[in-house]
């Protein structure tokens, strides 16, 4: 089977941006049900070397690359993401209750700018049907996080409850869960990021799961204020924080703000560099730190790596560089890695900031 991204791109992208996604899915889903397809894309994209492999967590992770979650809302790609190369997989947003998200179009390129802007509004199946696909595939190969969210009707007030019900369903189906508070796309969700209900839900989560459980943060919180958050968190059982979600600040892509949603890619990477370098500098060796947000080349995710990610997350860099995205990072994090001296990933996590 031939993989010509660079042909199937420019047929994706003249079509609408969710078009284009559901048509990517539908080619991925086709490829892990043709005989043999997935082992030629996982020996054509996978990178195998025992430097990049980590134990975190007491999870496995064969490389440092994942796919975020927004990617794979529903647990319908996981093997086919796998074979592609990533270290792990993340899907969601899952809320209690299916839901249609937004109204459309609520997804937008910026292709000169390498960006996207989502308003999308956790659409998915519902917790019932999407666990039961991953339910169907496990144990797998390499750990597979959940993404967990409210339901846009569920008020503040009635939040916990539906982040319980995401822990209670999802926990015998995972490897490891994250609450998505910082979403800009649900109305208020992003006032959940609180100390007070970081203590109230995490001490929730560890009453039910001793798997590991991530907070998903903004980037557009003061980094003074996104560490009261995650230190209420980690106090009360957070494994680590996935820094950071997408951005609303509209001044990073002139005219943006008329959308609204969130901006990802590119426009992103230094504020969500610059976020996350502010947070590990008190966080490394504390708790573990996943970087998300505009890594776009393998320079910026070896960048996160030396502030002190010890994984990294991509998803608009997948739309923008392919199915070959995952390998291209392994090998240029593996090159970087072997030029500036270190033996494994593990020993530069968090060098620059030591």
């Amino acid at each position: 089977m031939s993989f010509d991204y660079s042909t199937l791109r420019k047929v994706l992208f003249k079509l609408p941006p969710e078009a284009a996604h559901s048509l990517a899915e539908l080619f991925l889903r086709g490829a892990a049900q043709t005989p043999f397809a997935l082992g030629a894309i996982s020996k054509r994209f996978t990178v195998c070397d025992d430097a990049l492999k980590q134990t975190i967590n007491g999870l496995t992770f064969h490389n440092p690359i994942g796919i975020a979650a927004g990617f794979d809302k529903n647990a319908t790609m996981i093997k086919p993401l796998a074979a592609l190369g990533f270290g792990f997989v993340e899907v969601g947003t899952i809320t209690p209750k299916p839901q249609s998200g937004n109204p459309k179009p609520r997804l937008w390129r910026h292709l000169e700018l390498r960006s996207l802007q989502n308003a999308m509004g956790f659409n998915n199946d519902g917790l019932n049907m999407v666990m039961a696909r991953a339910e169907a595939i496990t144990p797998f190969a390499i750990p597979i996080g959940v993404n967990l969210g409210k339901n846009k009707t569920t008020p503040n007030e009635k939040a916990l409850d539906d982040y319980r019900a995401g822990v209670l369903r999802a926990e015998a189906a995972s490897d490891y869960l994250v609450f998505n508070l910082s979403s800009p796309n649900t109305p208020a969700l992003r006032e959940l990021q609180s100390e007070s209900f970081a203590r109230e839900l995490f001490a929730m989560a560890r009453s039910i799961t001793q798997k590991p459980i991530f907070l998903k943060i903004a980037p557009d919180l003061q980094p003074h204020e996104a560490l009261a958050v995650i230190f209420a968190a980690i106090d009360n059982g957070a494994s680590g924080v996935i820094a950071a979600n997408t951005t609303n600040d509209y001044t990073l892509i002139a005219g943006s703000e008329a959308r609204g949603g969130g901006i990802s890619g590119a426009s992103l990477t230094k504020k969500s560099r610059e976020f996350f370098g502010a947070i590990a500098r008190e966080l490394h060796g504390k708790t573990t730190l996943i970087a998300s947000g505009g890594i776009m080349s393998a320079e910026e995710a070896w960048a996160r790596v030396k502030l002190g990610a010890n994984l990294t997350q991509i998803f608009t860099g997948f739309i923008y560089e392919g199915l070959g995205a995952a390998k291209t990072l392994n090998e240029g994090v593996l090159a970087l890695m072997k030029a500036e001296g270190f033996n494994t990933i593990g020993e530069a996590v968090g060098c620059d900031i030591r």
